[in-house]
């Protein structure tokens, strides 16, 4: 279980169903880690470099196999504070980034609609690269988030160029509520 507030990112690279990320702070074999979104474990670290093993259903799903700066969170703690919102780790898939624009102290940021569209609402949650957004704005074919400085400086999203995968991860609660109701309890 994450936050979604991320803590650092590290260069990637991908071989062979092994991810190789360096990372900002300390981790050991066993730990789990939101490497843009996606929850692996380290299977090895060498003090810099951890390495996880990456399935094929979590490569289908996510932007690991190319990703070259990743978003890093380590998991939550029982006790530790809440900032973000509830993410678990499991990406739902991928959306393609389109545009930004800078309006006052925050940039606005466009990505295409996914698949799951019902679980992108206005002010509701999301997960775009493991980072805890809110959602400004929806369109038909698009949703908007709105991105303060400082998540720009921290995160990979300021690198982002129109046209790039980025992982999603609708909102767990968004996700039950849907269930309940397909269920009609």
């Amino acid at each position: 279980m994450f936050s979604g507030i991320v803590e650092g990112t590290g260069k990637a690279r991908y071989s062979a169903g092994k991810l190789y990320v360096e990372l900002p702070f300390e981790v050991k074999p066993g730990d789990s880690v939101a490497v843009n979104g996606a929850c692996l474990t380290v299977v090895e670290f060498d003090g810099k470099t951890a390495v996880f093993d990456v399935g094929e259903e979590t490569l289908r799903r996510t932007n690991l196999r190319e990703a070259k700066l990743v978003n890093l969170e380590r998991a939550l703690k029982l006790g530790d504070r809440l900032d973000g919102h509830i993410v678990t780790g499991h990406v739902d898939g991928t959306v393609r980034f389109i545009t930004a624009r800078r309006s006052g102290n925050t940039t606005w940021m466009a990505f295409e609609m996914p698949s799951e569209r019902w679980g992108i609402a206005e002010k509701g949650s999301i997960a775009l690269n493991g980072v805890s957004l809110t959602v400004a704005r929806v369109e038909a074919n698009r949703f908007w988030i709105q991105v303060i400085p400082y998540t720009l400086e921290v995160t990979n999203l300021g690198s982002l160029r129109p046209g790039d995968r980025v992982n999603y991860e609708i909102d767990v609660l968004a996700r039950y509520v849907k269930r309940i109701m397909e269920a009609g309890v």
